[in-house]
């Protein structure tokens, strides 16, 4: 799901690596999150698969409760408009490298194990707290938010996404606020 709509760079990861998966499962960048909706696509082997069935029986019979909704259609298209009219796969591909470098820059702090990161998304990894699993990770998103910074815990590993629409200014605030949250926990 991180992958798409832009964060690295392209359209999806797929395109950044140069593959064809089978089928591609995308949801909160299609409307930028602002109404949920969710969508697959297929390879065309899959969709005949499911096309292909007995006359009888309904193409790909899984609920149509919401399928098609106007008001996340709607902002689906909104959204995808704007990500067209504000260039921003390019833009998030020319903010990468700078992202990337300040990213790095954490190297060396202490407890930090492992720095990882494609386009604008990024990980730093901190080593546990014995015998309390995530809680430096935690701790350390707590401070971040507390300085107006939001990033997430996923285990011991604060995890970043910065927006489209950020400039070097932002990362750079970004990265102090991680620095000097993991240097305090």
């Amino acid at each position: 799901m991180i992958t798409g709509f832009g964060r690295t760079g392209k359209a999806f990861a797929a395109d950044t690596f140069g593959v064809t998966p089978d089928m591609i499962t995308f949801a909160k960048g299609v409307t930028n999150g602002a109404v949920p909706m969710g969508g697959v696509i297929v390879s065309e082997k899959i969709y005949h698969a499911f096309l292909n069935g007995p006359e009888e029986q309904i193409e790909f019979f899984h609920g149509y409760t919401y399928s098609g909704h106007p008001l996340a259609s709607a902002a689906a298209v909104a959204t995808l408009d704007i990500y067209k009219e504000e260039d921003l796969f390019d833009r998030s591909k020319e903010l990468a490298p700078y992202f990337e470098e300040a990213l790095h820059s954490l190297k060396g702090l202490p407890n930090v194990i492992d720095i990882r990161n494609l386009g604008l998304m990024g990980g730093v990894e901190l080593d546990p707290i014995p015998g309390s699993p995530g809680k430096r990770a935690n701790d350390t998103f707590v401070t971040c938010y507390q300085n107006g910074v939001l990033v997430r815990a996923a285990g011991d590993t604060i995890a970043l996404t910065p927006s489209f629409i950020a400039s070097k200014h932002h990362i750079d605030k970004i990265i102090e606020t991680i620095k000097t949250a993991i240097k305090s926990n």
